[in-house]
Formats: structure tokens, sequence, C-alpha cells
């Protein structure tokens, strides 16, 4: 979706103050893919990992593939994983088992873990109370990180919310937070922890107001950062800041960015 433009977009969100931008796999083409954007540009990272709607044809190659991937110096986490059963386009078993094993890889790894959860709540919940409870978790290298996982895309409510953090993962919003009608996220934002929250755009998808309709980019996350300035009546600023925070401890960015895009005085988005 961006190859005709690619760099006019990455300007873009220089421009809007965006800095580092992740881009997560969804099957191992596109994790690739994201290694490739990777090495090309400066402030872009991957994940890798497979995606639940990709995971009918997942076995142990897949993951022997994941972990070779997962090696490299600009992968800085395991996703996106989890559970949909949105689409029903693979089986809960199947989608479940790789779940399982990409969690472990992930700890095996030390790797944090973006988390795809549709319309599977309890599930998602079930199986990552396992995965923090499982001796070799509590082993890994991952637990010495500041945080293990993120809710990406949250939908979920305040209990699922205050869990997570008990988990010592965060969450993370994008652009339905803009949507006029999407007051029980509009509610919920004001109750959740500043310090344990991420911004996202999920670009090429979910496009914030007023830009619904047309193709996502990450100079849109602006967007989500003022609305939840709104919702929760602290200044653009902070909210810009505090979540950048967050994304520097979450993905091992700890020395500060040494590319050559530097972060403007409007916001440090990540």
């Amino acid at each position: 979706q961006f190859d005709a433009d690619r760099d006019a977009v990455l300007a873009r969100a220089r421009l809007a103050g965006v800095w580092r931008i992740v881009n997560p796999g969804i099957d191992l083409h596109h994790s690739r893919q994201a290694i490739a954007l990777a090495e090309r540009y400066p402030e872009v990272y991957a994940a890798v990992g497979i995606h639940p709607n990709s995971t009918n044809h997942f076995n142990r190659a897949t993951l022997d593939q994941l972990r070779a991937l997962a090696a490299h110096p600009k992968v800085v986490a395991i996703g996106e994983i989890g559970l949909d059963y949105y689409w029903k386009q693979v089986e809960p078993a199947v989608q479940a088992a790789a779940f399982r094993s990409q969690l472990a890889l992930a700890a095996e790894v030390g790797l944090p873990v973006i988390i795809h959860n549709r319309d599977a709540h309890e599930d998602v919940a079930a199986i990552l109370r396992e995965w923090v409870d499982d001796p070799l978790t509590r082993r890994s290298p991952l637990m010495t990180r500041p945080f293990c996982g993120v809710l990406h895309a949250y939908s979920g409510d305040l209990a699922l919310a205050e869990e997570a953090y008990g988990w010592n993962f965060v969450l993370s919003l994008g652009g339905p937070v803009t949507f006029t009608n999407a007051r029980t996220l509009h509610q919920l934002v004001p109750r959740l922890r500043l310090n344990r929250l991420m911004l996202e755009t999920e670009a090429p998808y979910l496009t914030p107001h007023p830009h619904r309709g047309q193709r996502n980019e990450p100079a849109h996350v602006a967007l989500v950062c003022e609305q939840i300035a709104r919702l929760t009546g602290q200044p653009a600023a902070t909210v810009a800041a505090t979540t950048g925070e967050v994304a520097c401890q979450f993905f091992g960015w700890n020395d500060g960015f040494a590319g050559e895009v530097q972060p403007d005085d409007r916001s440090v988005l990540a």
C-alpha cells in the first residue's frame, strides 16, 4: 500500500513528530518485508510473528524460521500474535497452538509480544495467564525488561486492563479512539494508566477521524495523541512524552535514537 510513495509517507511522519516506527509481521513473508524496510530506513523497526488468521500452516519449521528472523538486530518484538474469532478463518485450537508456541519463543529470545485480540478476550487472557506463570517464562530474560507485552488496538474493559498491568503488559490505542461512535472507549480512556499506554496507527487500516475511509499512515498517530489528550484532560505534549517513553522502554530503545531522524520539539511519538 505504500510502495508508490513510501518516502513521502515517512517525510510526513517526521513532520508530525513521529521518529520511530515499528512494523509487525503477520506471516513469514511480511515479517521478512518488515525487516527489509527496517534495514532500509533508520527510523523503522520490525516485529516478527504469525497473525492468528495466518496460522493454518503453522508448524515447527515456521517457528524455526521465526527464531532466525528474531535474531536480526532491528527486530524489537514478536508479533502480531494472538487470537481472532471475528473472521473465523482458522480453527480456534489451531490459533491457540500457534499462539502458545510463539509466546514460548518470545520468552526464549527475550523479546516482548504484540498481542492481537479480536472477540477473544477470555481465551487470550487465559493463555497469557498461563504464559506469565510458566516457570520457563519467569526465568526468561524477558522478565528483566520494563514490559513484556502489549495488548494492541485495545478493545477490552477496565478489568482486563488492570489484569494486564499485573502481567507487566501495556495497552495501545489507535484510530478507533477518535471515532465519534466509540463511546465506550471514550469512557474507558480516562480510567487507563497513561504510563502504561502506547499509541499506534495500524496503518494502512483504522484511519482516525477526520480521515476515515482513506489509507492510514504513521503521521496520523498525532491525531490519536490529540484525542487521548482531550479525553484525559492532559496536554497533548504530556501524552506524547509519556507514551513515547513507554514505547522506548517497551522496545528497548534505551540509548536514544542514533539515526538521522530526530524528534522535533512538538512530540516524541513512537
